[in-house]
């Protein structure tokens, strides 16, 4: 139930993200929500596997480099998705930002803490 939960809360900040960001486009609710599955997936068998190789980036910039890995999962997952769209890496990269913020936000509103 909270995999479902969480499913739903990322595809409602995909699309609350999609209406103020310009360069983000999202067709519908569907749509987001197969963003926030792939999104989800991604992270979980992509992500681990970019971090170690590489560690020695994100070593020698303190951590600043996983922000780059996450504009890759978004550009990965507009690749992947039909009906999402990101028109840039630097658009990637602040649309990761600000869907990692609010989703902190959201999940200790309710809660729902890792």
């Amino acid at each position: 139930m909270k995999l479902l939960i969480r499913i739903l809360i990322t595809s409602g900040l995909v699309l609350l993200i999609a209406n103020f960001m310009s360069g983000v486009h999202v067709a519908s609710f569907t749509t987001a929500l197969i963003v926030a599955v792939v999104l989800g997936l991604l992270n979980i068998f992509i992500k681990p596997i970019l971090v170690i190789l590489t560690l020695p980036v994100t070593i020698v910039t303190l951590g600043l480099f996983l922000f780059v890995i996450n504009a890759i999962i978004i550009l990965l997952c507009t690749n992947i998705v039909g009906g999402f769209k990101v028109d840039s890496f630097l658009t990637a990269l602040l649309f990761s930002i600000i869907l990692s913020i609010l989703q902190s936000l959201v999940y200790s509103i309710i809660g729902e803490d890792k």
